[in-house]
């Protein structure tokens, strides 16, 4: 495995990731203080979706892979741009009240799919740059539930400005990997 592909994905992961450290930081917060069943209940839950998306978005882009290899570049580019400008702006916006129990298994399942949206995208975005699937979905979703795990006991001390900060970095370095996609391909690099 090349070391540019290594730190790539490592970073892709951790910038994926972030929404959902977001949501179990808001979460740990909203709970007060949540335990460990709680916190690996919502880390598993988001690693899996996390890992799924991305499989099902490489999956699509493998399919059309032949048709857009051409701009292939421009695609991923404007994929991980438009999600880290979502995650940008998403974090710009206020506290949100947590309505429930946010470890209740039906919210796990809406706030998993909710925040593995983006991650459909990047799985798109992986197919068309090459990334091998198994290595990118299971580095993926390992990295989400690595990070989730402390964020959800760790939420009531960090606060709410470290939810939104982790968000809107993770956004900027989902931009700052679609133009360094972009980059490379038009310098004829890749």
């Amino acid at each position: 495995m090349q070391a540019g592909f290594a730190v790539s994905l490592l970073v892709t992961a951790f910038a994926v990731a972030m929404d959902a450290v977001a949501v179990s930081i808001t979460s740990g917060m909203a709970r007060g203080r949540a335990s460990w069943r709680e916190a690996l209940a919502m880390a598993g839950t988001f690693g899996a979706f996390q890992a799924l998306m991305p499989a099902i978005g490489y999956a699509g882009g493998a399919f059309f892979r032949d048709y857009i290899e051409a701009y292939d570049h421009w695609v991923a580019f404007t994929l991980l741009a438009l999600v880290g400008g979502h995650m940008i702006l998403e974090s710009r916006g206020g506290d949100e009240a947590q309505r429930g129990n946010p470890f209740a298994i039906r919210k796990l399942l809406v706030l998993g799919i909710a925040t593995s949206i983006d991650a459909l995208a990047v799985g798109l975005s992986l197919a068309m740059i090459g990334f091998p699937p198994a290595i990118s979905v299971a580095v993926i979703g390992l990295a989400t539930f690595l990070l989730c795990l402390p964020a959800v006991r760790l939420g009531a001390r960090l606060g709410s400005a470290f939810a939104h900060r982790a968000e809107f970095a993770g956004g900027a370095i989902l931009i700052a990997i679609g133009a360094k996609i972009l980059i490379e391909h038009l310098s004829g690099a890749a």
